[in-house]
């Protein structure tokens, strides 16, 4: 029997404060690197030699077939054993390792600013973000990136070891108390003209994580998404809060502020949460079909449980 969670004690073991956001809590997830899988799905098409395999035939380190000689192959390459078995001159050909740079999308809007158990979505953000970044190194990837709030974005061009992680943990530090302490400011960076960044940055071959709870997706968005899936491979990672999914029984309305608004909610009624929910349903699922169109491929992660509990079960 799996024992219950103790928010306090995971959020003392983890060094998490849960609302303000620690260089320790990111290195926190440098021992739980080998919970992600980055190996690539898309050809690679990188010319940096590197650790993964790519799918051309070439000189390299990993055999992949035999077939006729060709003029012009590397003699050196010929099989000899099947030349002598077949009568007919064939050759080895080889994969060859490339190296391929991994990009971390960070979104730290206003909307991400949001957390009813354990944690903001953008603090669980932060950690997914620490993970593939430390799972990069770990595999001797670079590691480059954007980090946004709703009024500033931070840049981290590809870059190898440790110090690349280190250098994008401290700008995710530095963008998520930007993004607290003007959280009642006009925004004046959108999600679209980060994407356009990224698309600029991301070089074809890429495996990109893109982090965020897609809530400000507009339709130059989803163009943007669009073009970076032509060359890049993307895996979105939805954050969402339990909040979002179904209210929770109370015994008056309770009144919330947003967008300069006060709004009522009355969460005494079960009918009231029951088309909250089907109605959240909905919209979640229009979202997710809207972004695997667009090239996606989603894992949904909550903001209410450890992030290494979450990995463990899928």
């Amino acid at each position: 029997m799996q024992t219950p969670l103790d928010p306090q004690a995971w959020l003392a073991q983890s060094h998490s404060h849960g609302v303000n956001l620690a260089l320790k809590e990111l290195m926190y997830y440098k021992a739980k690197a080998q919970l992600l899988e980055l190996a690539p799905k898309v050809k690679i098409k990188n010319t940096l030699t590197g650790q993964y395999l790519a799918p051309h035939k070439g000189r390299g380190m990993e055999f992949a077939e035999v077939r006729h000689y060709q003029q012009g192959d590397d003699i050196r390459s010929i099989d000899w054993r099947v030349t002598a078995r077949t009568g007919e001159t064939h050759t080895k050909l080889f994969q060859e390792e490339k190296e391929r740079p991994v990009f971390i999308f960070t979104d730290f809007s206003n909307s991400m600013l949001f957390g009813s158990q354990l944690l903001l979505k953008s603090v669980q953000a932060a950690h997914i973000s620490a993970l593939v970044a430390w799972s990069a190194c770990q595999r001797g990837d670079r590691i480059g990136g954007i980090v946004f709030n709703q009024h500033s974005h931070l840049e981290l061009k590809p870059s190898a070891r440790e110090k690349a992680v280190l250098k994008l943990c401290h700008n995710l530090c530095d963008s998520h108390q930007q993004a607290l302490n003007a959280i009642d400011e006009q925004a004046t960076n959108n999600f679209s003209d980060n994407l356009k960044r990224l698309n600029h940055l991301a070089k074809p071959g890429s495996l990109v994580y893109l982090i965020s709870d897609f809530n400000a997706l507009d339709d130059a968005s989803f163009k943007q998404l669009e073009i970076l899936s032509r060359h890049c491979e993307l895996i979105g990672c939805h954050i969402s809060d339990p909040f979002e999914h179904q209210l929770p029984a109370f015994k008056q309305a309770v009144t919330v502020s947003a967008n300069g608004q006060d709004f009522a909610l009355p969460l005494m009624d079960s009918s009231f949460r029951a088309r909250f929910a089907k109605n959240a349903e909905q919209a979640f699922s229009t979202r997710f079909n809207r972004l695997t169109k667009s090239g996606l491929n989603l894992i949904s992660f909550n903001a209410a449980t450890p992030l290494e509990l979450q990995l463990v079960r899928k």
